[in-house]
C-alpha cells in the first residue's frame, strides 16, 4: 500500500512539474552573430524617456479646455518630429514592456520561475550593444539591463525602493528625482575628465525611467487630477532635459531624443491584460536621423483618435512596441539586439534610402540569424527523418532573398519591391481565355491540365524578370563566337548523353572527349600533373563502356586484383597517416585498419564463397554473417573518420568497395575504383579552374573540412562554368549508371552476384541487394561532387536547378521516342529511358540527402571531440 501511495505521489509531482518544462521553457536562443549597419550613423547619442504607465489617449488627448497636458510634446508633434501608437502585448507589465523596448522581444515565459520578476535566461540589450549607457530610475527595472550587460559599461542610479510608494502624497517626487540627478549627473561631468570624455564618446545611451506616472496611476487612477498633473510635470521635466542636453552639446545636431510608455492602464488603474487601454501606448521621436513632421489630407486607421485628438493633419505612424529597439540602434550604429525580433519602422527615418536599405537588410539578416540558430539547435537533438525544415525559410530561399536585396540595394534600386498587380492580373485574364476555349470545344478533362499548367508556370518565369535580364546581359559580355561555341558544346554533350541511352559506346567518346579538355584550356599550363591524372583516369573509365555487360563472362581474379589495387592504395594512405603529427593519429588509424581488415575479409569471403559453390558444398555460413554484417558497417564506419576532405571521402571509398567486392563477380570490380580515381581528381582540377576564373582565392584542399552547418551567406553567384560542372555531374552519373552495362533491362542482372549474401532464392532481397551495387558509384560521385560544392562555393541548389534543365532537355528527346508499337521489350524500353530522366531530379535529391550524411556526419569511438582544424 505505501508502495502504491509513494508511485501515486511521484506521478502527480511529475505532472506538476511537467507544465513548466513543457510550457515555460524559455524560446530565446544564443550564438547569434551580431549585426549592424556598415554605414555612418546619423546620431551620436539617444536619450530614452520612458513614461511608466502612460497611456496614449492620456498624452494625446485635449483638456476640456483644448489644451494639450503635455505642450511640449505636442509641439514637438507639430514642428520637430514624427510621432504614433506604439501597440505593447500581453502582459502588458513593466519588466515585458522594458524589455520588448530595450531588448526587442516580447515576454519571456520562462520568467515565471522567477515570479515574472526577471528574465532567467540571459538577454542581449541596445544597452549592452553601446558603449555606455547611463540610466536613472526604479531599482526594479534598471538592474535588470545592468545584470545582463557585458563588461561595465551599464551605469545605473536608482533610488531607494521605499520611495516607490502607493500611499504617497505625492509620487511626482519619483520624476523629480531622475530629472534632478541627471542634471547634477552633467554638472559633475563638467569637472571630471574622465566623465566628460566617455559622454562624449559616440555610442552612447541615456536612459531615465519616470516611474510617478505608473504610481499616480495605481493610487488615484487614470482619470484623477493627481495623474494627469504628473503629465504635466514630465512634460515639464523632459523640456529642461531636452534643453539642458542642446545646450551641452553645443547644438551639435547628433542627439535623438525618443518618448514612449511600457503600457498603459485601466480606468480603475490596473494594467496587465489586453484592453487597448493598456496596450496602446505614446510614441514621440524627434532629433538627429528623425523625419520632421509630414502634413497630410487624410489618414487611413480603423479607430477614431486622430479626430479625437485633433492630430488628423500629422502623419500618425504607428510601430509594435519591439519595434522601437531596432529603431534605436539604427541610429546610433550599434549592433541589433540578438534576441531582439523587431522590425525597423523605417518611415520614422529621415536618411538616404541607401542607409534606409541597409538597415532593413541588416535588420533581416539579424532575425534570420535567430532561427538558423534555433533550427540547427532543433536539428540537433531531433532524429534525421523525423525533422522537416520550415519550407519558406529553406536555404536556398534564404540565399534568393539575401542575394536579391544584396543587388537591389548595390544597383540602388530601392523600390524594386514595390507589388505590382498588372501581371498576375494578366495571367487570370490568360488563364480564363484558356478555360473557356477548352470548354466551348468540350474538351476532356486532361486538357484543361494540360493547357493551363503553363499558365502559372509562365507566370512564375516573368516575375523573375530581373534575374532573366541580368542573365541575358550576362551573357552577351561574351564574345558571339565564344556563346556559339558554348551553345554547340552543350548541344553535343546533350546529344551524347541521350544516345548513351541507346549506344554505350557514346560514354567512351564522351570520356575522350572530357580527356582532353585540360589541353583546350589553360589548365595544361597551370597544373600539369593534375591535367595529365586527369587524362589518365579518363581515358582508364572510357574502357568500361567498351566492355561486355556484367555478369556474361564471370572473372573471380579480376575482383581479387581490384581487392588487391584498394589494399595497396590503403596502404599508401595509411602510411601518410602515420607519418603526421597531430592528435587524431589513432584514431584515424584505427579507423583505416578496419576498413582495410573489412576488404581483406571480403576478399576471403569471394574467393572461399565461389570455391564452396564449385564444390557444390553451398554458401557457408560464416561467409554469409561475414557479408551482412560487412554491409551493415558501410554506411557507418566513414562517420568514424576525419571529416577533412579527402580522408573522409577515402574512407567512403574503401567501405563501399568492401561491399561492392562481394557483389561483384568480374571486371566491374575495377569501375568504383577507377570511378573515385577520377573523382579525387575533378575535386582538384575544378579548383584550378576556379583559380584560373579569379572568382576566389584558391584553399588549400587537405585544410577543407566537410561541415554541416555550411554558411549560405558564403555561396557565390552562378557563372558560366557552373553549367560545365553541372554537366559533368549528370554525365558522371548517366556513366555510372551504364558504365558496366545497360541495367534498363532485367536481362542485364546476373544472380551471381548476391551469392556471398544468399543462394536461396528470394526476389525482394536479391533485387535490394542488386539496386545497392548500382547505387555504389551513384553514392561514389554524389560525394565527391559535395567536395566540388564545398571547394567552389557552389550552391546545391542552384546546382538542381541546371540538372533539372539538362534533364528537362534530354526527357524532351526520350518523350518524341516513346514508342506505342513493335515488341514488348522495345516499348518498355523507350519508356523506362523516359522515366529514367523524369526521374533524375528527384533521385538526386536523394543521393545528395545521403552524400551528405556520409561526408558532414561525425561519429565518435569514444571520449570527447577534441578540435581537429589544421
Amino acid at each position: 500500500m505505501l508502495l502504491f501511495f509513494t508511485l501515486g505521489l511521484l506521478i502527480h509531482f511529475v505532472f506538476f512539474a511537467s507544465i513548466f518544462d513543457i510550457y515555460f521553457t524559455s524560446p530565446l536562443v544564443h550564438g547569434m552573430t551580431p549585426q549592424f549597419t556598415p554605414l555612418p550613423p546619423p546620431a551620436r547619442r539617444l536619450v530614452l524617456f520612458v513614461a511608466d504607465g502612460l497611456r496614449a489617449d492620456a498624452l494625446y488627448k485635449l483638456d476640456e479646455n483644448g489644451n494639450s497636458r503635455a505642450p511640449f510634446i505636442r509641439n514637438i508633434i507639430m514642428h520637430e518630429g514624427s510621432w504614433g501608437i506604439s501597440h505593447t502585448r500581453v502582459p502588458t507589465e513593466s519588466r515585458p514592456g522594458h524589455v520588448a523596448l530595450i531588448a526587442g522581444f516580447y515576454e519571456d515565459v520562462s520568467a515565471v520561475a522567477k515570479g515574472w520578476k526577471e528574465n532567467p535566461v540571459e538577454f542581449d540589450s541596445l544597452f549592452n550593444e553601446s558603449k555606455y549607457t547611463w540610466s536613472w530610475g526604479s531599482p526594479d527595472i534598471l538592474p535588470m539591463f545592468a545584470k545582463g550587460a557585458s563588461g561595465d559599461h551599464v551605469y545605473t542610479y536608482s533610488y531607494d525602493a521605499k520611495r516607490e510608494d502607493f500611499g504617497a502624497q505625492d509620487a511626482t517626487k519619483l520624476d523629480m528625482w531622475v530629472f534632478d540627478n541627471v542634471k547634477d549627473f552633467f554638472h559633475r561631468a563638467r569637472n571630471n575628465q574622465s566623465l566628460f570624455s566617455k559622454i562624449n564618446e559616440e555610442k552612447i545611451v541615456f536612459f531615465l525611467h519616470l516611474l510617478g506616472i505608473d504610481t499616480n496611476g495605481h493610487a488615484h487612477r487614470p482619470s484623477s487630477r493627481d495623474y494627469k498633473d504628473n503629465i504635466k510635470k514630465v512634460d515639464d521635466g523632459v523640456k529642461e532635459i531636452v534643453s539642458m542636453f542642446n545646450h551641452f552639446y553645443g547644438n551639435d545636431g547628433k542627439t535623438t531624443f525618443i518618448f514612449t510608455s511600457d503600457h498603459g492602464m485601466t480606468d480603475w488603474g490596473s494594467h496587465g491584460a489586453g484592453h487597448p487601454s493598456e496596450t496602446l501606448t505614446p510614441l514621440v521621436t524627434w532629433g538627429a536621423g528623425i523625419k520632421y513632421p509630414q502634413r497630410v489630407l487624410a489618414q487611413q486607421f480603423d479607430d477614431a483618435f486622430l479626430k479625437e485628438w485633433r492630430l488628423e493633419n500629422w502623419k500618425r505612424l504607428d510601430v509594435n512596441q519591439a519595434d522601437i529597439a531596432p529603431l534605436m540602434t539604427s541610429l546610433i550604429g550599434v549592433p541589433f539586439p540578438l534576441n531582439s525580433v523587431g522590425i525597423l519602422p523605417v518611415d520614422y527615418l529621415n536618411n538616404t534610402d541607401l542607409f534606409k536599405a541597409e538597415s532593413m537588410f541588416t535588420n533581416a539578416v539579424q532575425i534570420l540569424e535567430q532561427f538558423k540558430v534555433k533550427m540547427t539547435q532543433k536539428k540537433e537533438v531531433t532524429l534525421p527523418f523525423l525533422f522537416t525544415p520550415f519550407k519558406l525559410l529553406s536555404d536556398s530561399k534564404q540565399f534568393n532573398i539575401l542575394r536579391k536585396a544584396r543587388s537591389y540595394i548595390k544597383h540602388r534600386k530601392f523600390d524594386k519591391v514595390k507589388p505590382s498587380h498588372l501581371l498576375p492580373c494578366s495571367f487570370v485574364a490568360i488563364g480564363i481565355l484558356v478555360a473557356f476555349f477548352l470548354l466551348i470545344q468540350a474538351c476532356p478533362w486532361t486538357y484543361y491540365v494540360y493547357g493551363l499548367l503553363p499558365v502559372p508556370i509562365w507566370y512564375a518565369v516573368l516575375r523573375e524578370f530581373q534575374v532573366i535580364q541580368d542573365l541575358v546581359a550576362s551573357v552577351l559580355t561574351y564574345p558571339l563566337s565564344h556563346f556559339v561555341g558554348y551553345l554547340l558544346a552543350f548541344t553535343l554533350g546533350i546529344e551524347v548523353l541521350v544516345l548513351s541511352f541507346f549506344y554505350r559506346y557514346m560514354l567512351t567518346a564522351g570520356l575522350t572527349a572530357f580527356a582532353a579538355w585540360p589541353f583546350l584550356t589553360r589548365l595544361w599550363t597551370r597544373a600539369k600533373v593534375t591535367s595529365l591524372s586527369w587524362t589518365f583516369f579518363s581515358l582508364l573509365l572510357a574502357v568500361f563502356p567498351l566492355m561486355p555487360v556484367v555478369g556474361r563472362k564471370p572473372d573471380i581474379s579480376l575482383v581479387m586484383g581490384a581487392g588487391l589495387l584498394v589494399l595497396l592504395l590503403s596502404l599508401c594512405v595509411v602510411t601518410s597517416l602515420m607519418k603526421r603529427k597531430d592528435g587524431f593519429i589513432k584514431e584515424e588509424l584505427l579507423v583505416h585498419l578496419l576498413q582495410v581488415l573489412s576488404t581483406v575479409l571480403s576478399m576471403y569471403v569471394v574467393y572461399s564463397t565461389q570455391s564452396s559453390l564449385l564444390r557444390k558444398q553451398g554458401l557457408p555460413l560464416m561467409n554469409q554473417i561475414i557479408s551482412w554484417a560487412t554491409l551493415a558497417s558501410s554506411l557507418v564506419v566513414p562517420l568514424l573518420s576525419s571529416p577533412v576532405l579527402f580522408q573522409r571521402l577515402f574512407s567512403i571509398l574503401l567501405s563501399l568497395m568492401s561491399t561492392y567486392l562481394l557483389l561483384s563477380t568480374g571486371y566491374e570490380a575495377l569501375f568504383p575504383l577507377v570511378l573515385s580515381c577520377l573523382m579525387f581528381v575533378w575535386i582538384n582540377i575544378e579548383q584550378e579552374t576556379l583559380q584560373q576564373s579569379g572568382v576566389c582565392c584558391k584553399q588549400k584542399l587537405t585544410s577543407i573540412q566537410f561541415s554541416y552547418n555550411i554558411d549560405i551567406t558564403q555561396f557565390r553567384q552562378l557563372y558560366l562554368d557552373d553549367i560545365r560542372r553541372a554537366f559533368f555531374l549528370v554525365f558522371f552519373l548517366v556513366t555510372a549508371f551504364f558504365g558496366t552495362g545497360n541495367i534498363a533491362s532485367i536481362n542485364s542482372f546476373d544472380l551471381a552476384s548476391v551469392y556471398c549474401f544468399l543462394t536461396v532464392f528470394s526476389p525482394f532481397v536479391m533485387g535490394a541487394l542488386m539496386m545497392w551495387k548500382i547505387l555504389i558509384p551513384f553514392v561514389l560521385v554524389m560525394c565527391a561532387f559535395e567536395a566540388v560544392q564545398l571547394t567552389t562555393q557552389l550552391s546545391s541548389k542552384s546546382l538542381f536547378l541546371i540538372v533539372l534543365v539538362i534533364s528537362d532537355i534530354m526527357a524532351l528527346h526520350f518523350f518524341f521516342l516513346v514508342k506505342d508499337y513493335g515488341s514488348w521489350l522495345d516499348i518498355g524500353t523507350s519508356i523506362s529511358h523516359y522515366v529514367i530522366v523524369m526521374s533524375m531530379t528527384i533521385f538526386l535529391v536523394f543521393l545528395n540527402g545521403l552524400a551528405q550524411l556520409l561526408t558532414t556526419k561525425k561519429l565518435r569511438l569514444c571520449g570527447k571531440p577534441k578540435s581537429h582544424f589544421m
